[in-house]
C-alpha cells in the first residue's frame, strides 16, 4: 500500500474533525463545562454534535457491515467486548473527569492549536507527559524482567 493511500484518509478525517470541532465550538472550554453544568446555565450545544457524530456513525456502520474489505486497509480494525479491560474502563473515567475540570479534551487542544496555542499549550504539555508516564509504568516490568536476566 503506498504511503499517500495510507496516510491520506488519517489527514482528511483528522481535518474534517477539527474543523467541525471548531465550527460546532467544541474547541471553547467554557461551552464545554456549560454542557456539563446541568443544575446552573445549561448549554446543549455539545448533545448536538454528539447526535451529529452518532447519525454519522449510524450511517457508517451500515455500509461497513455491506462491505467485504475496507477501502484504505487490508482488514478492518473494529472494537469487540474484549477490548472492555478495567484499564479502558479507568482511562475513560479519568478522560471523563479531566475534560470536566478543563473543559477540553485531546481533539479540540490540537484544533485550537491554530487558533489559541498558548491557551492550550499547558494542557497538551501535560497530556504528552501523563502518556510518557503511562509508557514508562506499562513498562517497567518488562524493564526489570530484562535487568533480572542481565544480573544472572
Amino acid at each position: 500500500m503506498s504511503a499517500l493511500r495510507k496516510l491520506l484518509p488519517p489527514l482528511v478525517s483528522g481535518t474534517v474533525f477539527g474543523a467541525g470541532l471548531t465550527i460546532g465550538g467544541m474547541t471553547d472550554p467554557a461551552r464545554v463545562r456549560g454542557f456539563l453544568d446541568i443544575f446552573g446555565k445549561w448549554d446543549p450545544t455539545l448533545a448536538f454534535v454528539m447526535g451529529g457524530a452518532l447519525a454519522v456513525m449510524a450511517v457508517a456502520w451500515r455500509i461497513q457491515r455491506r462491505m467485504t474489505r475496507p477501502i484504505f486497509a487490508e482488514t478492518f480494525s473494529l472494537p469487540d467486548r474484549q477490548d472492555l479491560d478495567p484499564k479502558l474502563v479507568t482511562g475513560a473515567a479519568l478522560f471523563g473527569v479531566g475534560w470536566g475540570i478543563a473543559g477540553i479534551c485531546p481533539g479540540p487542544a490540537v484544533a485550537s492549536l491554530s487558533l489559541v496555542p498558548g491557551q492550550v499549550l499547558p494542557f497538551l504539555a501535560a497530556m504528552i507527559a501523563g502518556m510518557a508516564l503511562y509508557r514508562f509504568i506499562e513498562t517497567a516490568p518488562k524493564r526489570r524482567a530484562v535487568d533480572d536476566h542481565a544480573a544472572s
